[in-house]
C-alpha cells in the first residue's frame, strides 16, 4: 500500500509537490532526485528502496517525495530549486553528474541539506557527499568471470568515463587476469546510465566479438535480456540491484552486486531530526554493508563459488584489497608497488586503464 501511495504522488509531478505543507509542524520532509525510473530494477530502484526504509522506520514523523528520470544538468537544478521551495529539509541527489547542480543550489538555501551520491564536490557547508566502493564487487565478479569463461573474453558495458567506471574495470580485469592470465577484456561504451536498448546493443557487440561473459556499470536489465538469448553461453551479472529475476536464474545471471543504501539514508534523516546532523564525505563498501554481493547462484562451480565468497570476506576483514600492487599502467609504466595499494586520492581520480587492458578511455 506504501508503495502504490508514493507511485501515485509521483504521478502528480512536481507542480503538487509544493501544496502539501499542511502537515504536523515536526514532520521532515526528505526528498530524492532520480535518473532514472524506479522500475529500472537496478540503480534508482535501489536508491528508492532505501527512500522506501526511510519511511518505513520513521512512519509520521517524516514525508518522503521524490522525482524520477531527472536529465544531469539545468533541469536537475530546477527541480532541486522546486523541491528547497517546496519545504524539503533534506535533498538526496543520487547520480554523479547532480554534483554541480547540487552545489549551486545548496548556496541558495542554506538551511536545506543537500547530499550527493558519488561525486566529491562539497563546496558549502550543507553539501554532503557519500560513496560505495563498488570496485569492492568489480573484483568478486572479476574472478568468477575469470575462472567461467571458455573463450578466454570477457566484457564490460560501462556508462560514462568517470574515475568510477573507471576504476571498477580495472578492478574487474585485475581479479580476472589473476584468476586467468589468458583472459582478454573488451570494453563498450554505451554513454548513457539507463537506455535498456542502448544497453542491449552493447551486450550484443561483446556477444558479437566472442565475450561470454559481461559486467555492466548501467542500469537496466537489458544486458542479462541479451545473455538469456545465447541459451547458456554468455553470463553476467546484476548490477546496482540483485537482478535475481525467474528467468535469469540461475544463469545468465550468476552474481551481483548490490548497493545498499537503506542504512545510510535512514541513518542521515535520524540525524538530522536528532540534532546531531553534520558535514560528511563517506566511502563505505563491504565491510560496511553498503555493498553486497548478491547470491552465486549453482551455474557457478562450488570451488570457484567458494573462492569468490573468499575474496569478499576477506575484503570485508581488510586483508586483501582489489588494487595490491605491482600494478603498472597501461602504458607499462610502474604505478603500485610489490605490496602497496592504491591509496584512495588515485582510486577516486582514476582516469587510466591499468596494464594488459586494450583500448583507450574516452576523452
Amino acid at each position: 500500500m506504501l508503495r502504490r501511495t508514493l507511485l501515485a504522488s509521483a504521478a502528480l509531478g512536481l507542480s503538487l509537490m509544493a501544496s502539501g505543507n499542511a502537515m504536523a509542524q515536526d514532520t521532515l520532509k526528505a526528498c530524492f532526485v532520480y535518473v532514472g525510473p524506479i522500475g529500472d530494477g537496478g540503480w534508482t530502484f535501489q536508491h528508492h528502496q532505501g527512500a522506501l526504509a526511510v519511511q518505513e522506520t520513521y512512519g509520521d514523523k517524516v514525508e518522503i517525495q521524490f522525482q524520477e528520470n531527472v536529465p544531469e544538468g539545468a533541469d536537475a537544478e530546477r527541480v532541486l530549486t522546486q523541491m528547497a521551495l517546496g519545504g524539503c529539509k533534506i535533498i538526496f541527489t543520487t547520480s554523479f553528474g547532480y554534483m554541480d547542480p547540487t552545489n549551486a543550489v545548496a548556496a541558495k538555501f542554506p538551511d536545506v541539506k543537500f547530499e550527493h551520491a558519488t561525486g566529491f564536490k562539497r563546496d558549502h557547508a550543507n553539501v554532503s557527499t557519500y560513496n560505495a566502493r563498488f570496485y569492492e564487487g568489480r573484483a568478486v565478479q572479476g574472478h568468477i568471470a575469470g575462472k567461467m569463461t571458455k573463450t578466454n573474453k570477457i566484457g564490460y558495458i560501462g556508462s560514462f568515463p568517470i574515475p568510477e567506471v573507471v576504476m571498477g574495470i580495472n578492478a574487474y580485469f585485475l581479479a580476472a587476469k589473476k584468476a586467468n592470465p589468458e583472459v582478454e577484456l573488451s570494453v563498450v561504451w554505451a554513454f548513457t546510465w539507463f537506455d535498456p536498448a542502448k544497453e542491449a546493443d552493447a551486450a550484443k557487440a561483446l556477444i558479437d566479438q566472442g565475450v561470454d561473459v559481461i559486467a555492466s556499470h548501467t542500469d537496466s536489465t537489458a544486458p542479462l535480456a541479451e545473455a538469456a538469448k545465447t541459451n547458456g553461453a554468455v553470463i553476467g551479472f546484476g548490477q546496482a540491484s540483485d537482478m535475481a529475476l525467474p528467468e535469469y536464474m540461475p544463469t545468465p545471471r550468476v552474481s551481483s552486486i548490490i548497493d545498499n543504501w537503506a542504512p545510510y539514508y535512514v541513518k542521515r534523516v535520524g540525524e538530522l531530526m536528532d540534532g546531531t546532523y553534520a558535514q560528511v564525505d563517506i566511502w563505505a563498501g563491504i565491510k560496511e554493508g553498503e555493498v553486497q554481493i548478491g547470491e552465486i547462484t549453482e551455474a557457478v562451480p562450488a570451488d570457484v563459488k567458494a573462492e569468490a565468497e573468499g575474496m569478499r570476506d576477506a575484503i570485508a576483514a581488510g586483508t586483501f584489497h582489489p588494487f595490491t600492487g605491482p600494478i603498472n599502467k597501461q602504458d607499462g609504466s610502474p604505478w603500485l608497488a610489490e605490496g602497496a595499494t592504491a591509496p584512495d586520492g588515485d582510486l577516486l581520480g582514476m582516469n587510466f586503464y591499468v596494464e594488459g587492458i586494450t583500448g583507450d578511455i574516452p576523452q
